[in-house]
């Protein structure tokens, strides 16, 4: 069991540069957990996309679609409490501290690509490439 962020659950449906690995940490644990902002932020990706002509609305629904279904019971809400905690001791935005505080009050790692998370949350949260080669 991992949380993933956003960026996470993308690159398995949209294709990225990390794709291919994010498919391999989906084989291997697909038990994915994620505060409820992922969905918020899952929508602004699309709006990117969409706005880049990248995908069409259609798609858009689609993927959007297919994210919840991958998420559906998955989604926990965190305590402003433990997020604030996380904002105090870091340079991290909020967002990114659900997250954090998402994993460390299931303890389990946060799995991201997110250089400042990575360094500023090492004992919580892991690249993929790091999670996969631990398996």
């Amino acid at each position: 069991m991992i949380v993933a962020d956003t960026n996470i659950i993308s690159y398995l449906l949209l294709p990225t540069a990390f794709s291919e690995s994010v498919d391999t940490l989906y084989k291997i644990d697909s038990a994915w957990r994620a505060p409820i902002l992922w969905k918020s932020e899952f929508r602004n990706v699309l709006a990117l996309y969409l706005r880049k002509n990248i995908i069409t609305f259609e798609k858009a629904l689609q993927l959007q679609e297919a994210a919840e279904n991958i998420m559906a019971q998955n989604e926990f809400d965190v305590t402003s409490s433990q997020v604030l905690s996380l904002v105090s001791k870091s340079n991290c935005s909020s967002y990114d501290c659900e997250f954090v505080a998402l994993a460390n009050h299931l303890n389990i790692p946060l799995v991201t690509q997110d250089k400042k998370v990575l360094r500023e949350f090492p004992s919580t949260a892991i690249t993929i490439k790091d999670f996969i080669s631990r398996q």
